[in-house]
């Protein structure tokens, strides 16, 4: 007899408005052609920003990863508030698990803390628009843990080529990470760049403070994916320049499949760049 395959969908950020449901619904839907169930948080859904504790929201995503049948958790979310959870994620539960944790955005902090505390890999990508713009290769993705989700073409701006392991994610997020133990190392790695919100004088200040850091001095090199705001306002270009100018001598690339876009794929966050991206 067939294991029982169940999927999770969880809001460890802020909470979705009820206008949401309808979207949440859809990939719940898409995902029951794949298996068993869909398992739901209790903590989703709220007209505040707060659908529950920290320690709730943190249980709920705990008591998903802790069960053997549970293959996929989606996160909905986004926001300001993932962070808040991470001390209370159960990571020898996450580690001993086989589920595969789905975010974007806000997310980025819990995806690069289960990264740097148990070395999993986790995917950067947001279901519910994954579900309404690609879900064939949602579907496929699910399904057969096939790879064409995860190919967005880069072109290098700088260099000949990325390698490492790829950590990071969006740009304000991923700094909510520094000077705590939840920062991933990132010597040798690829460190991933993008954003949703955020001028060319808030981008500048956020790579200055990645400066400042090291983080460029040891990461291999730097993959940028889009940066909504910036390249909407100044040029996508114009925004690429401004960042380039900011990096010191590493190899840089670039995607626009990779962001916050309805068009956008997925990166596995935790996983080799090579062969997870076309060059």
């Amino acid at each position: 007899m067939d294991k029982k395959r169940f999927f999770a969908i969880t809001a460890c950020s802020d909470a979705l408005r009820d206008e949401k449901k309808e979207e949440v619904e859809a990939l719940a839907a898409l995902l029951r052609n794949h298996g068993e169930d869909v398992l739901f948080s209790r903590y989703i859904y709220s007209d505040t920003p707060f659908s529950g504790t920290a320690w709730q929201k943190a249980e709920a995503l705990n008591d998903f990863f802790r069960r053997s049948d549970v293959t996929d958790i989606f996160d909905v979310s986004g926001g300001d508030l993932a962070n808040e959870v991470i001390p209370y994620l159960d990571f020898e539960a996450i580690a001993r698990s086989s589920a595969r944790f789905w975010g974007y955005s806000d997310l980025s902090t819990v995806i690069n803390a289960i990264y740097s505390q148990t070395g999993k890999s986790s995917v950067l990508g947001q279901a519910r628009i994954f579900a309404k713009h690609n879900a064939e290769k949602l579907a496929d993705a699910v399904e057969n843990r096939n790879e064409v989700l995860f190919q967005s073409p880069v072109r290098m701006l700088r260099g000949e080529t990325l390698s490492g392991m790829i950590v990071g994610g969006n740009i304000r997020c991923f700094l909510k990470l520094a000077g705590t133990k939840y920062f991933p190392d990132l010597n040798g790695k690829t460190l991933l760049l993008e954003s949703f919100g955020g001028s060319a004088a808030r981008t500048v200040t956020y790579l200055e403070q990645l400066k400042m850091m090291g983080a460029f001095e040891k990461a291999e090199g730097v993959l940028l994916g889009t940066f909504t705001e910036l390249d909407r306002t100044v040029g996508r270009e114009t925004a690429l320049k401004i960042i380039l100018e900011r990096i010191p001598d590493r190899p840089v690339g670039a995607s626009d499949f990779i962001g916050h876009g309805s068009d956008s794929l997925a990166v596995v966050i935790g996983s080799e760049i090579t062969g997870l991206i076309s060059h």
